[in-house]
């Protein structure tokens, strides 16, 4: 039941505390996001931890200006590792590594709410100037740019199309 009070209290949080997350915290969001599912259990993704002020300043204006990405005291950057991924051939390399890593992104938010963080999913940036900020070796893609840390403002209740508007049964 815990889990259906962390998918009801996440939300897009994109203004934050000056506190930062601890470093058992930021470890613990990780180790539970790769225990997402994964194709053929390859754990084709990866994490880059980011504290340094500069990098989260580049990846803001990678992330196409959206500054609040810098303003976070963490962004956690989930990457798709293609090399591990491999075996599945192009499949694996375009679709599955992806999914493995969306699995893990969401793993990650949940349990921020969890731990009283905050987060938010950016999958709009430079995905290149992103890899060279990183310097990512071939093979490593940036998917998303999750923002952490604990939320500076009560989140405002967003709109939900309702559920039967979504839902098909057999066919569209």
């Amino acid at each position: 039941m815990e889990i259906q009070t962390a998918m009801k209290k996440r939300y897009s949080v994109r203004s934050f505390q000056v506190k930062k997350p601890t470093e058992h915290q930021i470890h613990t969001l990780i180790e539970y996001a790769n225990l997402a599912p994964s194709a053929g259990n390859l754990q084709a993704r990866d994490f880059i931890i980011v504290d340094d002020q500069e990098t989260k300043n580049q990846l803001a204006y990678a992330a196409l200006n959206q500054m609040f990405v810098a303003q976070a005291p963490i962004v956690l950057v989930v990457c798709a590792n293609l090399q591990r991924i491999s075996s599945y051939g192009h499949r694996g390399t375009d679709l599955y590594c992806l999914q493995d890593a969306a699995a893990a992104i969401e793993h990650i938010l949940l349990l921020a709410v969890e731990m009283d963080l905050g987060g938010c999913w950016v999958g709009a940036f430079n995905e290149k100037r992103a890899a060279d900020i990183l310097h990512l070796p071939k093979g490593i893609r940036p998917v998303a740019l999750i923002p952490i840390g604990y939320p500076n403002i009560e989140h405002q209740k967003s709109n939900r199309i309702p559920i039967n508007r979504l839902i098909h049964r057999n066919q569209w």
